[in-house]
């Protein structure tokens, strides 16, 4: 099968799988792709994040956001074959399927580059950053390569999205201690496993997760997709990171109305 065909193919979802979702708020879904799709993207992403990359400093200099990943945005207004990925017919039918919603538009895409020798990525639930008025929202984490334990690939407190506690924090060492310290008195699952080659997450927005150190002499290379519902409406933002959110990617939306801007395609 050529990687266009595979790009809009359907995925099966089981009732099996949407159960778990609607259960959990994360699942992990084998053989979304084949090895030679994601050798390709590795190779496309790779190259355009290398030439964007403007950070110079060793990572022992920078800060605990720094020493997670290297992040570049909405790589698909940067690159047409990067854009086949990110308005893929599979990824987004397998994202309206586990919200069951009838459509998802874009929110934005981001490359997580975690350099060899990167740090942990801090517990943290996305949503704390975005203006979106509901929970109908899910990001598709897309290892670039299979992604080991010793990578830090995304681990999942299972269930964690009932919980208030920890949604005010942005991503930083005051999050990565006060959720720990309330997900260890709960019965949420720590979930931490490694990723086959093709195989792929989604998680909901509001669902706490992290990721380990990568210590390995490899770089783990992720590229993520964030989908919101079609029908979402825009929220007065509740911190600078939703003002900026607004601002950077929901340009002229209004609070009140549906996210249709040019940045906010319906994808599905």
């Amino acid at each position: 099968m050529t990687i266009p065909s595979l790009l809009n193919q359907e995925y099966t979802l089981t009732q099996e799988h949407l159960d778990f979702y609607e259960t959990y708020r994360y699942i992990k879904l084998k053989q979304v792709f084949d090895a030679e799709t994601i050798s390709f993207y590795n190779e496309v992403i790779t190259k355009k994040v290398t030439e964007l990359t403007k950070e110079k400093q060793p990572i022992e200099k920078r800060d605990t956001y720094g020493k997670a990943f290297m992040q570049l945005f909405n790589l698909w207004q940067e690159d047409e074959t990067i854009k086949t990925l990110v308005f893929s017919k599979r990824l987004a039918q397998i994202a309206a399927g586990l919200m069951q919603v009838n459509g998802v538009r874009l929110y934005h895409d981001q490359a997580l580059f975690k350099e060899a020798g990167g740090g942990i990525t801090p517990w943290h639930a996305d949503q704390y950053y975005w203006p979106l008025a509901s929970d109908k929202t899910i990001t598709a984490w897309i290892p670039l390569q299979s992604t080991p334990l010793s990578m830090g690939p995304l681990e999942f407190s299972a269930g964690s999205h009932e919980i208030m506690e920890g949604r005010e924090l942005s991503i930083s060492d005051e999050s990565e201690k006060v959720i720990q310290n309330r997900l260890k008195v709960t019965d949420f699952k720590h979930i931490v496993e490694p990723f086959d080659c093709g195989e792929i997450s989604f998680h909901s927005g509001w669902v706490f997760h992290r990721a380990g150190a990568n210590t390995t002499q490899n770089t783990r290379k992720v590229m993520t997709i964030i989908y919101m519902d079609k029908d979402m409406k825009l929220k007065k933002p509740t911190n600078d990171g939703q003002q900026n959110d607004w601002d950077t990617w929901c340009p002229g939306a209004k609070i009140g109305e549906t996210i249709n801007s040019p940045l906010n395609p319906l994808l599905y």
